[in-house]
């Protein structure tokens, strides 16, 4: 009974959001023009507030003139200046948090400035609202009945020159009030651990015998965790571990080479997933609907917003446009301005509205993830439907893949060579090939012109991974675990060459 009290308790509190998540709902723009002039007003004292005269910004006109797209090289400068100690930079407040980001391409780290103001009012609120919006679709939820099993990032927090820095996920743990303790699992010790393996480790013998009653991680990882977990147990699937699961919220990653391994580890027909976007760099989206493949796009977390279309994007160049003028189905290429002192940074997602009444949306890749070699524009979003479409067809199951492209030589034609990991294997990889390849021409009409005749683009070439391929070459790079993923598409052919010496 004292269970049941606290879950009313602690629903009844989150539910309590709901009010003013309608008022963006109603009011998005106005909310939104608010916001960015909030921002500036609070920041025209720092030293990028005085270079880019915040003070004379009246409209979002002049926010555009006055300061430049930027990407993480044109600002690091000014991050490292801060990570020494500097303070007022690039917001009042003091930073002392660095979120650590490798991101998937680049083998530098990045270190991403965290507020108090982004840890409070962006990623703690954001936490709050992902519970509030699925109490308010699920009025039988239980919860706080039980704990949740979270599974973050793989580095602990370190200190360098009085600051910190860390994954997003260890900084969020280290800034959780007391009392988050009781309701998580593992315990903040074991989740702050290092070392990945032995982590995992840990975290499965303490939590094999609590009450979860949600999961929240990135798929790749949490398949992972889960699959250790039976081992442990000698259990058939999740839900004879623990009974009461209800929820997985996750992130990170396009969930649907996934969804068929998770139903099979959590049988359960009424089962919920709920999708966040997240990064670094802040909290964008919720869904917001059971069922759902769209995500609320959150307008009140100090995140101004602006978009470029794909088809113009020039990197720091490119022309933006604001939440007003967004259309259904353009690929855009996010921009954000932010409460951890981000000024129109360039983060590298690529999104697509779903719905403008409210804004919903959909992530279609990132804005580097794309082969584009001979002119076939082939974005992630497209791999994702291709290889589903072909898994379906076949019977197959895939956990992990990549691809890169092949090079004209001489008078040959070039093509894509993908590295696939399967869970389980078509009878016929030819067959599988060439359903893939129907399909990409079905979704790129350039991918299907470039292919035409095999004049620029002859078959792909597929390489059949064998098991844990990717986790080992993730953990040559030491980036197991977290926020660290496989990158699924690029121009270069230095992911897939190290694979294939990997696969020998």
């Amino acid at each position: 009974m004292p269970f049941q009290i606290v879950n009313s308790i602690i629903s009844w509190f989150l539910k309590k959001r709901k009010h003013q998540i309608e008022l963006f709902l109603k009011y998005p723009i106005d909310v939104q023009n608010e916001l960015l002039f909030k921002l500036l007003y609070k920041a025209k004292n720092t030293e990028i507030g005085k270079n880019y005269q915040f003070k004379n910004i009246e409209t979002y006109e002049d926010f555009t003139k006055n300061v430049p797209i930027q990407q993480y090289e044109s600002i690091e400068p000014l991050i490292e200046r801060t990570r020494k100690g500097e303070q007022n930079v690039f917001w009042p407040t003091q930073i002392k948090w660095f979120a650590k980001s490798s991101g998937t391409t680049n083998a530098k780290s990045k270190f991403i400035p965290v507020s108090d103001e982004a840890l409070e009012d962006c990623h703690f609120k954001a936490g709050k609202d992902m519970l509030c919006l699925y109490l308010d679709n699920n009025e039988e939820a239980q919860l706080f009945t039980g704990k949740g099993l979270r599974l973050g990032g793989s580095s602990a927090v370190y200190e360098d020159n009085d600051t910190y820095f860390g994954d997003l996920s260890a900084i969020i743990i280290e800034n959780m009030p007391f009392w988050a303790d009781f309701s998580s699992a593992p315990k903040q010790e074991t989740a702050l651990m290092g070392e990945w393996e032995t982590k995992i480790q840990a975290i499965v013998e303490e939590t094999i015998n609590e009450d979860i009653t949600s999961l929240v991680g990135v798929p790749s990882w949490m398949l992972v965790l889960l699959n250790k977990v039976l081992e442990e147990t000698g259990k058939e699937n999740i839900l004879e571990v623990w009974p009461n699961l209800e929820v997985y919220f996750h992130g990170g990653v396009n969930f649907n080479p996934y969804r068929e391994h998770f139903k099979k580890l959590i049988p359960k027909q009424d089962f919920k997933y709920y999708e966040t976007y997240n990064a670094s760099e802040g909290f964008f989206a919720i869904q917001d609907i059971n069922n759902s493949t769209e995500m609320l796009l959150m307008l009140d977390y100090g995140i101004f917003y602006e978009f470029i279309p794909m088809d113009i994007y020039d990197g720091e160049n490119s022309e933006t446009i604001s939440l007003q003028e967004v259309e259904l189905d353009i690929n855009y290429a996010l921009v954000i301005t932010t409460n951890g002192g981000l000024w129109r940074y360039l983060i590298g997602d690529t999104v697509k509205f779903t719905s403008l009444d409210p804004y919903r949306i959909k992530i279609t890749g990132r804005t580097k993830h794309f082969i584009n070699v001979f002119g076939e524009e082939l974005i992630i979003e497209n791999a994702e439907e291709a290889l589903k479409q072909a898994c379906l067809k076949t019977d197959a199951e895939i956990l992990e893949y990549t691809a890169a492209p092949i090079f004209m030589d001489a008078n040959k034609s070039g093509g894509h060579e993908w590295m696939i990991e399967f869970d389980k294997q078509p009878n016929n990889i030819n067959y599988f090939t060439e359903l893939l390849d129907n399909a990409l021409k079905s979704i790129n009409s350039d991918y299907e012109a470039k292919r035409y005749n095999n004049m620029a683009l002859k078959m792909p070439k597929i390489n059949i991974a064998k098991e844990g391929l990717f986790y080992d070459w993730l953990r040559l790079q030491g980036k197991l675990g977290g926020q660290h993923k496989v990158p699924r598409l690029s121009n270069s052919r230095k992911h897939i060459e190290e694979l294939i010496c990997l696969n020998k």
